[in-house]
């Protein structure tokens, strides 16, 4: 859907500015370009659509329906299953995660979203089968669902509301309260400027977070070599699976992009299961996603988020090793 976009970054790069296709640099901004085009496209489409649903939908009535109805946890499996679905990056699945907050959805069931989303696509798969068998892609895809179930649950039961930003809940409560007390009757033709102009707003918003993030992303993929990390995961001691999720964290790729480097790592002698995890954090966690959740969240709640999930890639990394 975004070749153009890669096209449009391929030329402005390589061809307006001459800098030569492999470089360091010229990987580092095209990677920027691509990424941060890519991203405000998706933040407007996605922040305009769920406009659409605010003006229309009862979304307090969806909140309470989530909130108050005994669903065993199966709202977390469909969101981490919907996530799965969506070949995003950790960045990428932003914007679908503030349209879910704007529209009144629970916490923990986005947090499962924003979890297994980054973790699992249908290219990574597809790349999984032919890289290292189908038990190996299995264990993977099944693992990604299952970590953004169960962090989602477990983040959902601390009751984290408080610790979303002021921008999120000022957000939240204009859409309540437009769904609450709008009693004009307008056409949907009528209602799009408005739903256009308050899209816009948000893009706005978080427009300085968008670039500082990617910038920050694309500094690392362009200049960080991959055997820097190779050569010191190698050796299958315990400390290697917590020191690659480490590593990993300030990193950003898409699962699609990591695949490739995680055939090296194997290929150099690192653990399969440490390898998995040392992608996961990759595309699950970075310092980008971060930055851009900054505008959504408070710094104690993205340290709780970070933190959690560090710990189950650590602990699933360990049982990767043991099953693979």
């Amino acid at each position: 859907m975004f070749n153009w976009l890669q096209n449009f970054a391929d030329w402005l790069i390589y061809s307006i500015f001459n800098i030569a296709p492999g470089s360091h640099l010229g990987t580092a901004l095209n990677f920027f370009v691509y990424d941060t085009l890519k991203i405000l496209i998706l933040l407007f489409v996605i922040v305009f659509f769920m406009g659409i649903v605010n003006a229309y939908f009862p979304v307090e009535r969806l909140k309470n329906y989530l909130q108050n109805t005994k669903l065993f946890g199966l709202e977390y499996v469909f969101s981490s299953i919907f996530g799965a679905l969506t070949p995003f990056c950790s960045c990428s699945s932003v914007p679908l995660f503030i349209g879910f907050v704007q529209g009144g959805i629970p916490l923990g069931v986005t947090f499962s979203f924003l979890i297994t989303s980054p973790l699992v696509n249908e290219v990574a798969i597809a790349m999984f089968i032919g890289m290292f068998g189908p038990k190996a892609t299995l264990i993977y895809a099944l693992s990604g669902i299952l970590l953004g179930t169960l962090g989602g649950w477990l983040l959902g039961k601390l009751h984290l509301e408080p610790l979303l930003s002021d921008w999120v809940k000022q957000i939240s409560n204009q859409n309540i309260q437009q769904n609450l007390y709008e009693t004009e009757a307008r056409t949907f033709y009528q209602r799009l400027p408005e739903i256009g102009r308050g899209a816009w707003s948000i893009v706005k918003d978080v427009l300085i977070y968008v670039i500082i993030g990617i910038a920050i992303g694309a500094a690392m993929h362009g200049f960080v070599p991959e055997n820097f990390f190779s050569q010191y995961l190698g050796g299958g001691q315990w400390w290697t699976v917590p020191l690659a999720v480490l590593i990993a964290v300030p990193m950003y790729a898409n699962a699609a992009a990591i695949v490739p480097i995680i055939d090296v790592f194997v290929a150099k002698g690192v653990p399969l299961g440490t390898a998995i995890a040392f992608m996961m954090a990759t595309v699950g966690l970075s310092i980008p996603e971060a930055t851009l959740l900054k505008k959504v969240m408070s710094l104690k709640l993205i340290a709780i988020f970070f933190g959690v999930i560090t710990l189950a890639i650590i602990f699933s990394g360990f049982l990767f090793n043991l099953l693979l």
